[in-house]
């Protein structure tokens, strides 16, 4: 006769855990990879210097040693690049421009305060450049423009022009993360319903806009 054998269950097979990423290296990975640092306040910081700016100037500061004089300085500042170096010894900054500046208006001095000793730089862009600069000298450690959020208290402090330019960049800003058409785009909107409004007679049905 044939005997019921006792039922046995399947040993449990657990799946393998994932291991668990930090929030911090999720949350990387969500926004994408990219080299480009967080701003500090509108610049950045390199090995050799930090910088800060607004849409019309620059300002750098490179440290150096604390007996450096200014007669032991070599600053060379052309509408493309940078050159500064203590005399004799290998330069600290020598490179293109991230953009063109305007050369004859550079000032420089040498400085000292609780931090130490250092060259501090000013730089103004050129009209068409103002904007928010990436990094001071190509090459080096580039910022995250879409993240600069200059203190709205400061926008009262800018001329008329400039405040406007600054106002419109954030807004393009803000656009741009939304995914929403920039100033620019609202306007060449505006004036195309505008002129179709002028126009009834005119068929766009198959026009092409970009």
């Amino acid at each position: 006769c044939i005997r019921d054998r006792p039922k046995v269950e399947a040993p449990k097979v657990e799946a393998p855990k994932q291991e668990e990423k930090p929030a911090e290296q999720q949350e990387e990975k969500k926004e994408g990879a990219s080299d480009k640092q967080l701003p500090i306040g509108t610049g950045g910081k390199t090995d050799k210097y930090t910088w800060t700016q607004t849409l019309e100037e620059l300002e750098v500061f490179i440290p150096v040693a604390e007996n450096i004089k200014a007669k032991m300085l070599k600053v060379e500042v052309t509408p493309s690049r940078l050159h500064v170096a203590v005399i004799g010894q290998p330069p600290i900054i020598d490179g293109e421009l991230f953009e063109k500046v305007k050369s004859d208006e550079t000032q420089w001095t040498l400085e000292s305060d609780s931090k130490g000793r250092y060259i501090r730089l000013n730089i103004s862009k050129l009209p068409q450049q103002w904007h928010w600069w990436e990094c001071v000298v190509k090459g080096d450690p580039c910022i995250d423009t879409q993240k600069i959020n200059p203190e709205p208290s400061n926008l009262s402090d800018l001329d008329g022009e400039t405040r406007s330019t600054v106002e419109k960049m954030m807004f393009d800003m803000r656009q741009k993360q939304m995914g929403l058409p920039s100033s620019d785009e609202l306007k060449k909107q505006e004036m195309l319903e505008k002129f179709m409004k002028a126009h009834p007679e005119m068929d766009f049905s198959k026009a092409k806009f970009s």
